[in-house]
């Protein structure tokens, strides 16, 4: 019961940044917190309008802040609270920054009923390459592997 406690007054935080966005004009009705070992990490509002960014999602913006704020890349262990079911590039970075969990409030339908429709992505992600909306085309392949051969060498490279 006290775990849900906790979780319900994270959800309200992020709830509560998605309604304050639209009521100061700030941006969308969507907002994240990350939380680590209980404690508020990041949190964020969506910054799309704001900052002319179509990546600048209340979820890839929070992650960005925490990864800033702990000085890593890796968010292991973190928990995401999100106003609204992560689109697919949210869950993309979500994924990348290896949170533990995602609480979420609305639903992507809920979103779409309010014109934020995923729904394209979702489609389109499930289509081979050649059938997609988007022209996309292999371009000058043995050229472009040199990068990931000096990567193999590089002293950045990480085991994960």
């Amino acid at each position: 019961m006290e775990q849900t406690k906790q979780h319900e007054k994270f959800m309200r935080i992020a709830i509560r940044l998605s309604e304050q966005n639209v009521n100061k004009n700030q941006g969308g009705p969507f907002g994240a917190v990350v939380v680590k070992d209980g404690k508020v990490i990041a949190k964020s509002a969506n910054k799309v309008t704001a900052t002319n960014d179509p990546t600048a999602h209340a979820e890839v913006a929070a992650i960005r802040l925490a990864c800033k704020k702990l000085k890593t890349f890796d968010l292991s262990g973190a928990i995401v609270y999100t106003s609204c079911e992560p689109c697919p590039m949210c869950l993309g970075a979500i994924y990348w920054a290896k949170i533990a969990a995602i609480y979420y409030g609305n639903t992507r339908h809920d979103a779409a009923t309010a014109d934020f429709d995923d729904n394209l992505l979702y489609d389109e992600l499930n289509k081979p390459l050649e059938k997609r909306k988007l022209p996309i085309q292999q371009l000058l392949r043995d050229e472009a592997l040199q990068a990931f051969k000096l990567w193999e060498k590089s002293p950045l490279k990480t085991d994960d």
